[in-house]
C-alpha cells in the first residue's frame, strides 16, 4: 500500500524523477488551463444557456460571497489565489474517485506548497495594504519581545494548514483501499461517496482558512497603521 503518490515512481533517470504527485499536479494544471481558455474565448452576455460558462460563473460568484463574508473586505483582490487554490484543490480531490487516480493534495510536498502560498501572500496583501514599515513595525507589537512569538505564531499555522490538508486526503485514500481488501463490492462504492464530500469539505476549508489567516494578518497590521498616524 502506497502512503503517498510522491512513492509512486513512474520514471527514474539519473538527475530526475516522475512521480504520480508530479504527473498528476500537470495534468490537473493542463485540464483546467484548456477548460478556462475553452469557456472565457466564447463568453457571452446571452440568455442563451451555455453550461460551462453558468458553471464558471456560479463558481466566480459563490467564491467572491464567501471571500466576502470571511474577510469582510472587496473580494476581487483575493479571488484570484484563492479562487485559483480552491478549484486546483477541488478538481484535484473530486479526480481521487476515478480509479488509478493519485490526488496530489495526497502528497505532503503539495499541501505544504499549497500552504506556502498562503504564508508568503499574507505579507504581500499586508504590505500592499498598509506599506513594508508599518507591516514590519506589526510583529513587534505591543512589544519588542512579541517578535518570536508572532514569527513562530505565522510559521506554525503554515505547517497546520498543510498538514491537515494532507492527512485528511490520505487517510481517506487508506481507507478506501483497506476497505477494498475487506469488502471489496459495497464499502468502495460507499467510500467514494464520502470522499468525494470530503474532498470538496477540504478544498473549502482550505481556502476559507487562507483568507482568515490573510484578513487577519491585514487586520492586525492595520491596528499598527492607525497607532502610528495617530502619533
Amino acid at each position: 500500500m502506497q502512503f503517498s503518490p510522491d512513492h509512486i515512481i513512474y520514471y527514474q533517470g539519473t538527475f530526475a524523477s516522475l512521480n504520480a504527485t508530479i504527473m498528476f499536479t500537470w495534468g490537473i494544471i493542463l485540464f483546467l488551463a484548456l477548460f478556462s481558455w475553452s469557456v472565457t474565448r466564447n463568453l457571452t452576455s446571452s440568455t442563451d444557456f451555455n453550461f460551462r460558462q453558468n458553471i464558471l460563473e456560479i463558481l466566480v460568484d459563490g467564491l467572491l460571497n464567501q471571500i466576502r463574508e470571511t474577510t469582510r473586505q472587496e473580494p476581487e483582490r483575493f479571488l484570484p489565489l484563492l479562487g485559483t487554490l480552491f478549484i486546483f484543490i477541488l478538481v484535484s480531490n473530486i479526480l481521487a474517485v476515478v480509479p488509478g487516480f493519485e490526488p496530489p493534495t495526497g502528497s505532503l510536498s503539495t499541501t505544504a506548497a499549497l500552504a506556502l502560498c498562503v504564508f508568503f501572500a499574507v505579507p504581500y496583501y499586508g504590505i500592499r495594504a498598509h506599506g513594508l514599515k508599518n507591516y514590519l513595525v506589526g510583529y513587534i507589537r505591543p512589544n519588542p519581545f512579541m517578535l518570536p512569538f508572532n514569527v513562530v505564531g505565522e510559521l506554525s499555522r503554515t505547517f497546520a494548514l498543510s498538514v491537515r490538508l494532507f492527512g485528511n486526503i490520505m487517510s481517506g485514500s487508506m481507507m478506501g483501499s483497506i476497505l477494498l481488501i475487506l469488502a471489496p463490492l459495497f464499502f468502495p462504492i460507499l467510500m467514494n461517496l464520502l470522499g468525494l464530500l470530503i474532498g470538496v469539505v477540504q478544498a473549502y476549508i482550505f481556502v476559507v482558512l487562507a483568507a482568515v489567516f490573510i484578513a487577519s494578518g491585514m487586520e492586525s497590521h492595520l491596528e499598527t497603521t492607525d497607532l502610528n498616524n495617530k502619533e
